[in-house]
């Protein structure tokens, strides 16, 4: 099999490497906007407007994404994962693939030769992977870096790798500034490198993120929607008057003491008896700004399964269980794909891992009948559980035997 080398793969993450940090940039709300507005002050521009839309797209479906255990287990896959945190590694795997599109488990072993499970995102991973089996003949991460890289400056090009690993089928090899440190053999087939993939196809088998162009730039919108209200807000409060009819021989008067006073004095003038005549300009009104957010929390809403309630805007619509369930049906829909594309990924994971801890070269077939079982993507709620024992019990009637423990715990959670 054809190896590229760890050279190209370098440059193939230099050419990605952008894009990602650009998305966890989104993630974390450190995403700046072109303020395009030519007659707002340059005083103003210090105000800032921030939106976490971006994470609540990722969050609402990380968050239903619940990885429960592998059934007909021959293997002990459960076994590696609860000896590796597994409610943390597969929930850090999960989120970072919905942000950066794919996100990576390194396999090594500890002291004992038992295998270690380590997350590592998009942005410091890549490989060459084969399409048929969603495992890497090739792979490159990035394991430490220099001390410029620091949680403040975590995305600044300054920072430099230290630390490199090298995977190809029955080796990996451990790069310290540039120069081969380390290399371990093992037994396993394809590189120790595993990618968990969102939303693969034939041309990115690398996934979509879940944080795509239309969610970034509606994000964009969002926040400059946002700073201009912020902008006239200060001219909201304090609306702007004016006086006709002072003479140009006046005593000129403190402008902000006049704007704040409940109480202003202007005599007549002892030649003419005319008075000043006080007006005020019409207040500026904050709701075209509230409009113009919710009409961005609409569309945003509807590229990402969501509903208004979710981005802070309250509605009249009624929060049963079945209603809640049924304006989320896209967001439904969205997680049971992700399950199947992430379960082949947790299966790849536990079958390498099998391999590393066995020192045996398995087939993959010993995978093949194994199943991911998940939490249910909406928790079944008290009210429902009659309805759904009725329905059971009909079943049961019909099929004597049908609903098993394991089939009740994945429909209920329970």
């Amino acid at each position: 099999m054809q190896t590229y080398g760890i050279e190209h793969l370098r440059r193939k993450l230099a050419a990605k490497q952008s894009r990602v940090r650009l998305r966890y940039r989104y993630y974390d709300m450190k995403n700046s906007f072109d303020t395009t507005a030519t007659i707002i002050p340059p005083q103003f521009a210090s105000l800032k407007a921030v939106l976490g839309w971006c994470a609540k797209a990722v969050d609402t479906l990380a968050d239903r994404l619940v990885f429960d255990r592998f059934t007909d287990d021959d293997y002990y896959l459960n076994e590696l994962f609860d000896m590796n945190s597994r409610d943390i590694f597969a929930g850090a795997a999960i989120k970072d693939a919905l942000i950066a599109a794919c996100s990576f488990v390194y396999i090594s072993s500890d002291e004992t030769g038992y295998p270690r499970l380590q997350v590592i995102n998009g942005h410091e991973a890549t490989g060459v992977i084969d399409p048929i089996t969603n495992l890497l003949t090739e792979g490159y991460a990035v394991l430490e870096r220099d001390g410029r890289y620091a949680p403040e400056n975590e995305f600044s090009s300054l920072s430099e790798p230290t630390v490199e690993a090298y995977f190809t089928a029955g080796r990996t090899e451990i790069y310290r500034r540039g120069k081969l440190s380390e290399t371990f053999t093992h037994k396993a087939p394809y590189a120790l490198l595993v990618p968990m993939i969102f939303k693969p196809d034939a041309s990115r088998p690398f996934g979509h993120s879940r944080i795509s162009r239309s969610n970034m730039a509606l994000v964009r919108s969002a926040a400059r929607t946002l700073w201009r209200s912020e902008v006239s807000a200060e001219f909201y409060s304090f609306p702007q008057k004016y006086v006709l009819g002072l003479s140009p021989k006046s005593t000129p008067f403190d402008k902000w003491k006049a704007t704040i006073s409940t109480l202003l004095r202007f005599d007549k003038d002892p030649k003419s008896g005319d008075h000043p005549v006080i007006g005020q300009f019409q207040q500026q009104s904050m709701t075209p700004y509230t409009e113009q957010l919710k009409m961005f929390a609409s569309v945003f809403a509807g590229e990402n399964g969501l509903t208004l309630d979710d981005l802070g805007f309250s509605t009249s619509n009624p929060t049963t269980a079945e209603a809640i369930k049924a304006a989320h049906e896209n967001l439904r829909l969205t997680a049971q794909a992700a399950q199947r594309t992430f379960g082949t990924g947790l299966k790849n994971v536990g079958y390498l891992a099998a391999c590393l801890r066995d020192r045996q070269s398995y087939s993959r077939t010993i995978a093949k009948d194994v199943r991911c079982d998940w939490q249910p993507i909406f928790t079944v709620e008290p009210s429902e559980l009659g309805t759904l024992g009725d329905a059971v019990l009909k079943i049961q009637q019909a099929f004597p035997d049908y609903f098993t423990e394991d089939k009740l715990r994945r429909l209920t959670g329970i």
